[in-house]
């Protein structure tokens, strides 16, 4: 292993980036993956090969190079990438591998990198509603098959559930039968950044959910292993054979999108996502309490309540109905 003598810089970004692997999630740690070999390319354009340059030659001015080599992406990612290399910095300061400036390195960031611009989430209320609705209806269909009885119920709570709880659709198809208090109507989640939270669920939720575990009461049965260990959202198809398998996340973007196209046509396709629920989730919740933004952001499990305020808007009807209250009630 090098010395820290003889430590090139390309070393010292893989030895943080195992750090990070350790630490962070697997999406966080390829984010940074990718921010540090757009880093590794800007070092090359200036003549600074970081797989052969040792890391005493890594100065704060590398930054101001990168940032201005990340122009050419959006806004977010120069923020992303930019942070990625200042928890570099930090890192090799914190270890003693590099003697930097982390105040000028911080300052120059801020100097350099644009400011993101604000976006609203925009979803389709009216849409998810409807979707909402076919959801409901799907319990009513007639099926000739058990698997396809199975299959509406499953995606009418799948719906349900994402629509009355907030769930990242990662977190919903995670859940283990264990996981649902039916008492208190929790579940405890491993939500984003691997943190524990308490998720509370509707009666309408957990009635769809109750059809859809009795109807699967037989199968769940035959598997010889505890109840609480098996999957909430299961597998139905003939890959999964006789064994109840979670549902992938992919499986249940696949239900969103077949169940929108399903209830208002072709048009709803790739307008209407899983995260479409979580935003549907956040603006009831503002709306339901009257613009709580603390109640919203402890129900939504925002960390930051900045990202709860962006929901706190009024829509597009509800602006409609006001300007013409205000300017079309005289005539």
């Amino acid at each position: 292993m090098a010395t820290i003598n003889d430590l090139t810089i390309a070393q010292a970004i893989n030895q943080y980036l195992d750090v990070i692997g350790l630490a962070r999630s697997g999406h966080t740690t390829r984010s940074y993956r990718n921010a540090l070999n757009a880093f590794l390319i800007t070092l090359e354009k200036r003549s600074l090969p970081a797989d052969q340059r040792p890391l005493k030659d890594l100065n704060e001015d590398a930054v101001s190079w990168f940032a201005q080599d990340l122009k050419v992406y959006a806004p977010a990612t120069e923020q992303l990438y930019l942070t990625a290399l200042a928890g570099f910095y930090e890192y090799l300061a914190a270890e003693r591998l590099a003697d930097l400036n982390l105040p000028r390195m911080r300052l120059l960031i801020r100097h350099r990198a644009r400011k993101p611009g604000l976006r609203l989430p925009q979803f389709p209320a009216d849409t998810i509603d409807n979707i909402i609705g076919h959801a409901n209806n799907l319990a009513l269909q007639p099926c000739e098959k058990l698997t396809d009885k199975l299959i509406a119920l499953r995606d009418r709570a799948f719906i349900l559930t994402l629509a009355d709880t907030g769930l990242r659709v990662h977190e919903a198809c995670g859940l283990r039968r264990g996981d649902l208090d039916w008492f208190e109507n929790k579940a405890v989640v491993i939500g984003k950044g691997d943190r524990q939270a308490v998720v509370r669920f509707s009666q309408r939720s957990l009635a769809a959910l109750k059809d859809y575990l009795n109807a699967r009461a037989e199968i769940d049965g035959k598997t010889g292993k505890p109840l609480a260990s098996l999957p909430l959202f299961a597998r139905h198809d003939k890959g999964a054979g006789k064994k109840i398998k979670p549902i992938s996340t992919r499986t249940g973007q696949n239900i969103i999108a077949q169940r929108a196209i399903e209830a208002v046509g072709p048009a709803a396709a790739g307008a209407v996502t899983p995260h479409s629920f979580r935003h549907y989730f956040v603006t009831a919740a503002l709306k339901g309490s009257g613009g709580n933004l603390k109640l919203a952001q402890e129900l939504a499990r925002h960390r930051n309540i900045a990202v709860t305020q962006r929901y706190a808007h009024l829509s597009d009807d509800e602006l409609d109905k006001g300007y013409a209250e205000v300017f079309e009630s005289h005539k």
